[in-house]
């Protein structure tokens, strides 16, 4: 299989079209959600039910002008912006903000 850390900055360079950025820590767990009710069947063209994911701290290297949301043909983010770590569990979508609150208390030693 692919190295875990290359898939990692692989993943950032098509998703915000730059991959300047250094691994700062893994989290240990997988972390898992499911989609509410009204998405199930919708989204991902109703294959799946929610996701198990591996979380990573990255410190960015580059410049604000690195980051290009349309670098690949079908964009997962329409925009972007800087926040502090604590706020990000505000910023995610309720289903999935219980993941976010983890990752910011589990995280903050790199913040």
């Amino acid at each position: 299989g692919e190295n875990i850390r290359l898939a990692v900055l692989r993943e950032l360079k098509e998703e915000i079209g730059t991959d300047k950025a250094e691994i700062l820590a893994e989290h240990p767990d997988w972390l898992l959600y499911d989609l509410p009710p009204h998405l199930v069947g919708v989204a991902w063209n109703g294959k799946y039910r929610g996701q198990r994911q591996r979380w990573f701290a990255l410190r960015f290297t580059g410049e604000d002008s690195d980051i290009n949301l349309h670098a690949d043909d079908h964009p997962e983010f329409e925009d972007w912006k800087w926040a502090r770590l604590d706020e990000l569990p505000h910023l995610a979508v309720a289903f999935k903000r219980d993941i976010y609150e983890r990752l910011a208390r589990d995280f903050a030693p790199y913040a």
